[in-house]
């Protein structure tokens, strides 16, 4: 009978405050799928780092005789086979160095050709303007200004340059916008939260007849307040659903239909749908207690008699 009851009384406040309700879906259905997406998003650039900083390699520019002074490293001239010798055995000593590739001019040309082909004034280089390079392969690419400290600045040593560095870039940009994410979630989730406040607090004034009545038989306050709970809590749930239907959508309708990213953008890999799947319990659940416990505390002083 008291279930029958609660039944009843959620149908009437929902019946009664339904535009109000509709908006409470619809708020929380779009904070919690900006959510989800800001938590994807982040996940998504920390696979992208873990992916890519494994791949870091750092290279070192040797000298060559069309430098002349361009640098004070190589004031003297193209770089000896003895300093080639002595950087190659000093790289391969140190212990964070996992593999050490070395690329002659004539394999850097090739691959430039390959790299710019098409493109003008591709022909302006020749194979005796390039230079020889080692390739160094990090056991842990968080160690690059190892390498950086090291060999900077010795004879023979044009440059180093890491790769890591520009791709701290995009990262930095990537980050910067789940943050800007997250800002308007937090807007999002205060709109919705102010939104189910003031449903529960229009359907208590619009019960009030009713709950004191119920007060006055003996009905303790949680029996009181259970319908107003459940309205809420249902609406979440709603709204949770719509919210996870839209992370669904939209994993699809990014990367495999519609812009169909992974198609065009090889370079990246993209989250898996059982990534997607993990985060939709937790929505889900926000997405029902976020109201039922707006609702809760918000009846402790309206549902006063």
């Amino acid at each position: 009978m008291r279930a029958q009851f609660v039944l009843s009384e959620i149908g009437v406040g929902l019946r009664r405050n339904l535009t109000m309700t509709f908006a409470v879906i619809v708020s929380v259905a779009l904070s919690l799928a900006l959510a989800g997406g800001s938590w994807l998003g982040r996940e998504q650039v920390s696979h992208m780092k873990g992916y890519w900083y494994d791949k870091v390699e750092v290279s070192i520019f040797l000298c060559n005789k069309t430098d002349g002074t361009d640098t004070a490293n190589c004031s003297k001239g193209a770089v000896t086979p003895q300093q080639m010798a002595q950087i190659h055995s000093d790289l391969v000593k140190l212990p964070i160095v996992e593999k050490v590739y070395e690329e002659t001019p004539q394999q850097a040309y090739v691959r430039y050709q390959q790299q710019f082909k098409g493109q003008a004034g591709i022909d302006l280089l020749t194979p005796d303007q390039m230079q020889y390079s080692y390739r160094v392969k990090l056991k842990d690419p968080n160690q690059y200004q190892v390498i950086t400290s090291a060999f900077e600045g010795r004879p023979g040593v044009q440059s180093v340059q890491d790769q890591r560095q520009l791709l701290e870039n995009l990262f930095g940009l990537l980050n910067g916008m789940t943050y800007v994410a997250l800002a308007v979630l937090a807007f999002m989730l205060t709109v919705a939260m102010l939104l189910i406040v003031n449903t529960v607090r229009v359907s208590a004034f619009s019960r009030r007849r009713e709950t004191g009545i119920m007060r006055l038989v003996g009905a303790s306050s949680f029996y009181i307040q259970m319908p107003f709970i459940m309205e809420a809590a249902l609406a979440g749930l709603i709204g949770g659903g719509l919210a996870c239907g839209m992370l669904l959508a939209g994993r699809y309708f990014l990367i495999e239909g519609g812009l169909a990213l992974q198609d065009k953008i090889k370079l990246i890999q993209f989250l898996g749908w059982g990534d997607v799947v993990k985060v939709l319990p937790l929505v889900l659940a926000v997405g029902v207690l976020m109201p039922a416990l707006a609702a809760f505390f918000t009846l402790r002083k309206y549902l006063k008699v």
